[in-house]
C-alpha cells in the first residue's frame, strides 16, 4: 500500500468510526487524510469502494498475522490461543477498525453482506484449528462449524469487553480466562 493510499485507509477508518458509514463523506475522508478530493477519487471511485477496501485490507492483516504466528505451531490449542492473542491485540491497537466492523455487521446492504462473507472466511480458519484439536482428542468432537462461530462470538464478546473497558484489563489474563471458559465452561 503506497503512502497516499495508507493515509486514505487510516482516515477512512477514523471517519467511519466517528461518523458511521452513512454520516461519513468523501470530503471528510479527503480532509482527514490531507489529500485533495481529486486524489481521493483517483484511488477510490466511491465511499462504498473505500469501505470495501478497508474491510478487505483489515481482515487481510488479521489473517496474515495469525498465519505467520502459527506457521510452526503444532498444537491446535496453541494455535487457538495465538489467534485469541492476535485478534484481541489488534482490537487494542485498532479500536476504530473494530468499531467500523461491528457497526456494519448487520443489515442487507452489499457492503454488509461482503463484510459477513469476509468474517465467514476468517471463521473457516478457526474451524480448521478446532477440527485438528478434535482429531487429536484435545477437545470433544462436535459440529466444527458451529463451534468455530461460537469461538469467534466468544472472542468477539471479549473484544467488546475490552472496548467498553478501554483496555484496562491485562491481555494475557483475558486470553487465558477466555480459553478457560471455552474449554472448561463456566459451570462450578
Amino acid at each position: 500500500m503506497n503512502k497516499t493510499k495508507k493515509s486514505i485507509f487510516q482516515s477512512a477508518i477514523k471517519i467511519f468510526s466517528d461518523k458511521g458509514y452513512d454520516g461519513a463523506t468523501m470530503d471528510d475522508i479527503a480532509a482527514n487524510a490531507g489529500v485533495a478530493k481529486g486524489t481521493l477519487y483517483y484511488h477510490f471511485k466511491s465511499k462504498e469502494e473505500i469501505f470495501k477496501y478497508i474491510i478487505s485490507e483489515g481482515m487481510n492483516v488479521i489473517r496474515e498475522q495469525v498465519e505467520d504466528a502459527v506457521v510452526d505451531v503444532k498444537s491446535p490449542l496453541d494455535k487457538l490461543k495465538i489467534l485469541c492473542k492476535i485478534q484481541l491485540s489488534l482490537v487494542y491497537q485498532n479500536r476504530d477498525f473494530f468499531k467500523v466492523m461491528m457497526s456494519q455487521l448487520w443489515g442487507k446492504e452489499l457492503r454488509q453482506l461482503e463484510l459477513r462473507d469476509s468474517i465467514h472466511e476468517y471463521i473457516k480458519n478457526i474451524q480448521v484449528y478446532l477440527e485438528e484439536a478434535m482429531d487429536q482428542g484435545i477437545i470433544k468432537k462436535g459440529e466444527a462449524s458451529f463451534m468455530a462461530y461460537t469461538f469467534f462470538g466468544t472472542l468477539f464478546s471479549a473484544a467488546v469487553y475490552e472496548l467498553i473497558n478501554e483496555g484496562k484489563g491485562d491481555l494475557e489474563y483475558v486470553i487465558d480466562t477466555l480459553i478457560g471458559y471455552i474449554l472448561e465452561g463456566i459451570e462450578a
